[in-house]
């Protein structure tokens, strides 16, 4: 495996001559994409055969066309990683992800910028403190248990839908602490809002227009909002333990708080991060181990040897888990682009990028580069072991979390809801898939498989 990476770049001596950032690389004349939506559908149709094409033809910065403009893909870590850790702060969030998913993140962590976002972040800091995650791993496992009451054997069970609801009712119990009064129909409404919300990045016309995608997305935030500042107050009035009440009371030592417009917006942002990611991860967990039994058992056996409801330190020591969540994040990142647009002229890998750039940081692919991966296609969980620690080979070849100061907060979180549902899963079922099946994935927004990714799921009739 290639290490040239890890040796980090030569240094130039104060009497080398200045080399002049060459400019971004010129389209190809088959890679102008169609008017308007530029290479959208090249995208939508398979997001690696893209991101391969881009870097064999033009290196780790190349030319894109997007929706509406001219863009740079960044490939690689190295490209990746000068984006992502923004030391001249060229790079920034907001008007970026404003023109994809904008109007309904509005305001969310990952939609604020600079200093601002530096405030927020340290106070939302506090809802996922080490106590914090300890006291929602309990309360989670309740929540688990009773969304998968009704599961049972079935020889095409809908995986990827059945998850989606499931984490979301974790998410009404962890965010929300339960919503006593909050009917079925009342979160299946909130569950399709989020889809709603999500789906807008595909959208080509972006306005509120009837029968588009934006136009249903601008229908779920107001849905969203009404949600939940139907339970404002009462979380204002009563501390609890749920993310809601506690974004309601952390303040910082200074005596920062999040006012009621900065909680909905945050909770909208975070709810949909917490059960959209979560899904993809366990979804694609239960894929891989279905096709793979010997990792099923490995990872089954650690589920048998504690308790149905394991603390945090108990589930953070399952070591094959832990491993198959992290191949499963490099094989499928739940967010395989990251949006950014420069807000001065800045310079990536020796290529000079403009101001008012619109840039796609393609963190997929680094997870895939043979530079950093042993056969990289190959699930293989044994490459984060000690002994091999592949993702040791530069500190951004896996990145599903993103990297800088927008770093996933919630990544523990997320980390604990996936490992804590496989238990349960682990040792109240077992279930095979398809040596061949390859997930039909849905890349207009998040990946998805469209199919409802089915496995043949048998309930065990001992441990739940």
């Amino acid at each position: 495996m290639t290490q040239q990476a890890v040796a980090g770049r030569p240094t130039r001596t104060s009497s080398a001559p200045e080399v002049p950032p060459r400019p971004v690389p010129e389209l190809l004349p088959g890679d102008k994409g169609l008017p308007v939506v530029g290479r959208l559908f090249d995208y939508a149709k398979d997001p690696v055969a893209l991101m391969r094409h881009q870097w064999e033809s033009y290196g780790p910065v190349s030319p894109f066309n997007a929706i509406f403009t001219d863009a740079v893909m960044l490939l690689g870590p190295d490209a990746c990683e000068e984006a992502l850790r923004n030391k001249d702060k060229a790079f920034a969030n907001e008007p970026a992800w404003g023109q994809i998913v904008g109007p309904f993140f509005h305001r969310g962590l990952m939609l604020i910028d600079f200093e601002e976002h530096h405030g927020h972040r340290r106070i939302m800091q506090e809802a996922f403190t080490r106590d914090r995650l300890v006291a929602y791993t309990g309360a989670m496992h309740p929540a688990i248990a009773e969304g998968m009451a009704s599961w049972d054997t079935d020889p095409e069970f809908p995986a990827y839908p059945r998850l989606k609801q499931l984490t979301l009712d974790i998410a009404a119990d962890i965010f929300m602490g339960g919503a006593d009064d909050t009917s079925r129909s009342e979160m299946d409404r909130v569950n399709k809002a989020f889809i709603a919300c999500v789906q807008a990045a595909a959208g080509i016309v972006r306005a509120d227009v009837p029968l588009t995608r934006w136009g249903r997305a601008y229908r779920g935030r107001r849905v969203l909002e009404d949600f939940l500042r139907h339970y404002l107050p009462a979380k204002r009035a009563t501390r609890t333990d749920d993310i809601f009440s506690v974004l309601c009371h952390i303040e910082t030592p200074e005596g920062e708080r999040f006012s009621d417009d900065d909680v909905v917006n945050h909770m909208i942002f975070l709810m949909m991060a917490a059960h959209d990611t979560s899904t993809i991860t366990t979804s694609t967990i239960l894929q891989y181990l279905g096709q793979h039994p010997e990792w099923q058992e490995r990872c089954r056996e650690e589920a048998l040897a504690l308790g149905p409801a394991p603390t945090l330190e108990e589930i953070e020591k399952q070591q094959s888990i832990d491993w198959v969540m992290r191949e499963a994040l490099r094989l499928r990142a739940p967010v395989p682009v990251l949006a950014r647009r420069t807000v001065k002229d800045t310079v990536v890998q020796g290529v000079a990028i403009p101001a008012e750039t619109d840039v796609m940081v393609g963190v997929q692919w680094s997870h895939l580069m043979e530079d950093y991966w042993t056969n990289p296609m190959v699930f293989d969980p044994e490459r984060f072991s000690p002994e091999r620690r592949e993702d040791k080979s530069h500190r951004y070849a896996w990145e599903p979390f993103g990297g800088g100061v927008h770093k996933c907060i919630g990544l523990y979180f997320a980390g604990m809801e996936v490992k804590a549902i496989m238990h349960r899963l682990l040792r109240g079922y077992r279930w095979t898939v398809d040596p061949g099946y390859v997930a039909p994935l849905d890349n207009h927004s998040l990946p998805f498989p469209k199919d409802g990714q089915p496995v043949h799921l048998v309930r065990n009739g001992g441990h739940r």
